[in-house]
């Protein structure tokens, strides 16, 4: 299995993404062939700073889960009214 058809079912989920040039916390909103689309979120603010399209043999390491996507699904969860 490829990594981008791993990354498919983890659509719309908060997630670590380490890439060639860097590496941050957000939203993983797309998986396709060619690319990623990535909500980057502030850590301390808790609100979107960016969207990244990651061309996809770039992309280094993806954590989905760990005490740090914990966290920001708890405070991204306490937000919503």
């Amino acid at each position: 299995m490829r990594l981008l058809e791993k990354l498919r079912e983890y659509e719309n989920q908060y997630v670590f993404v380490r890439w060639a040039t860097g590496g941050e916390y957000g939203k993983l909103i797309y998986a396709g062939d060619d690319f990623i689309e990535f909500n980057v979120i502030d850590i301390e603010t808790m609100s979107y700073r960016e969207t990244l399209l990651i061309y996809a043999p770039l992309i280094l390491e993806v954590s989905i889960g760990g005490p740090d996507i914990a966290r920001i699904i708890a405070e991204v969860s306490s937000q919503l009214n």
